[in-house]
């Protein structure tokens, strides 16, 4: 059996290498496969290094093996877009059965979103399945699920992906909506009771330490606000510069506070990396304070995984425990109306723990009390309006409404947030807008797919003749969530 990589275990080496930028892209040290024992390479090193003519690339390439992306079908086939993304299914798919490098083993496989990304990743995952259910690929959505399982059973969460630098970090708790995802494909309610020990594990993990909190108080996932009222923020324990953007994270933290990589790093356990949402004066990255918000999305998530804990309680007739996780659920639901809720803007907001308030930043997360059926008729029609006023523009909907240059801001519009978003509006009958949501950004995907032959990660939803950019690398073509999203919204 393999070991896996720990980056700590090369840290001088994988340092100068990131430092010296000898690839364009600081994922992909990350992601090098040792050709030889660790020690002896981190020994051949420190020794070469001090020759005249040491060649740090020549001596990389020497020593590690890089697998890389798979490259995604391309569109000389002229194939119709439901068709190519049922090759890409295929094209997508891989096989971790043993530790390779950072890669974490699995034991199913799986389909990864494409591009620069080849692992497992966890948030991902759901949106991916939202297309296996319509392609019929019953057997992958089962994989994905165990997937999710093993992972939990084994580290106690499911990390951002299936890497030894991702066990820092979780990310979006999807895993009871898979769930909920492979009883509506299958119609088999045992699916809550095969996996309770992993619905009960991943909770634990999510509320670890909120026994001893103190009022006004915070630690790893939860905190305890000034009422004595438990919320959850994201989290990454570390608090050092992440491998797979090292180098970016060191330039970034310049005039940056104490906790900076923490913050950063909590922001990507929300999916969200990077967005004004997180920032103090919404501009810059320097003043980014994930840390100091507990977010309605994780926390609906959180809802929705006391429910599904309380549903599959019930199937096995424990009773106290039912009792319990329906009694969490329910006081979940009256903190989301209590802390998120905005009433002057009709929507929902973080919330600022330091400062007891609700966050300036406009953002489509906003929509999780709606898809979660959490929200009254009355929000719901402020949510509506709002999205329709402020979100939703040609292209499909933008996450916020500010353009700082971040990938998770305008203009750029995400497939999970178009599901979402969709999903929202047919829950409170706003069918029309609805409608709109869907035929913007499909109609945009389509667009890209016919001038380029590929699925992107995100879209442009304002300038619908350009491809999207920001963030920290190029746009990726494959893509996982798009594809799923994108069938699953033609189908409905």
């Amino acid at each position: 059996m393999n070991q896996p990589l720990y980056i700590h275990e090369i840290q001088d080496l994988f340092d100068e290498v990131q430092r010296s930028e000898i690839f364009e892209d600081q994922k992909m040290m990350t992601d090098a496969v040792p050709l030889f024992p660790v020690p002896e390479i981190n020994e051949k090193y420190h020794r070469e290094k001090l020759m005249m003519d040491f060649n740090l690339k020549k001596f990389i390439l020497s020593n590690f093996e890089f697998l890389g992306a798979k490259v995604s079908l391309q569109k000389e086939d002229h194939l119709p877009i439901e068709d190519h993304i049922e090759r890409l299914w295929d094209e997508l798919t891989r096989t971790s059965y043993e530790e390779k490098g950072t890669l974490l083993r699995l034991p199913e496989p799986y389909v990864v979103p494409g591009g620069r990304f080849n692992e497992f990743f966890y948030w991902d995952s759901y949106f991916i399945m939202l297309g296996l259910q319509v392609s019929g690929r019953l057997k992958m959505m089962e994989n994905i699920i165990e997937n999710c399982a093993y992972l939990i059973r084994e580290y106690g969460f499911v990390p951002n992906g299936s890497r030894t630098h991702f066990l820092t970090r979780s990310q979006p708790p999807y895993f009871s909506l898979m769930l909920d995802l492979l009883f509506e494909t299958t119609g088999d309610e045992s699916v809550y009771v095969t996996y309770y020990d992993a619905l009960e594990k991943e909770y634990a993990f999510w509320m670890d330490g909120a026994a001893q909190l103190e009022n006004g108080s915070a630690v790893k996932r939860v905190v305890k606000t000034d009422g004595g009222d438990i919320l959850n923020r994201y989290y990454d324990a570390e608090n050092e510069p992440r491998p797979e953007s090292y180098l970016i994270d060191i330039n970034d933290s310049e005039n940056a506070g104490t906790e900076f990589y923490r913050n950063i790093r909590s922001a990507c356990e929300s999916g969200w990396d990077f967005s004004s949402r997180w920032f103090a004066d919404a501009e810059h990255i320097q003043t980014i304070e994930t840390l100091n918000l507990a977010e309605v999305d994780l926390n609906c998530l959180l809802w929705h995984l006391e429910k599904t804990l309380a549903i599959s309680s019930s199937l096995q007739k424990l009773t106290e425990k039912e009792i319990d996780y329906s009694k969490k659920a329910a006081k979940r639901r009256q903190m989301v109306d209590q802390y998120f809720w905005e009433e002057n803007s009709g929507t929902y907001k973080d919330y600022h723990i330091q400062k007891n308030t609700k966050t300036p930043s406009e953002h489509i997360a906003a929509l999780y009390p709606l898809f979660m059926k959490i929200a009254t008729e009355n929000q719901a029609a402020a949510v509506a309006k709002n999205i329709e006023e402020k979100f939703l523009y040609q292209g499909g909907l933008v996450t916020t409404t500010k353009n700082s240059g971040q990938q998770w801001d305008l203009p750029n519009a995400w497939a999970p947030y178009q599901w979402l978003g969709f999903k929202a509006m047919k829950n409170y009958g706003f069918d029309d807008l609805a409608g709109k949501i869907k035929n913007n950004w499909c109609a945009n995907v389509e667009r890209v797919y016919k001038n380029t032959g590929k699925l992107m990660e995100k879209y442009n939803a304002l300038d619908i003749e350009t491809i999207a950019g920001g963030g920290e690398y190029p746009n990726q073509d494959g893509f996982g969530w798009t594809n799923g999203v994108y069938l699953q919204l033609k189908q409905n």
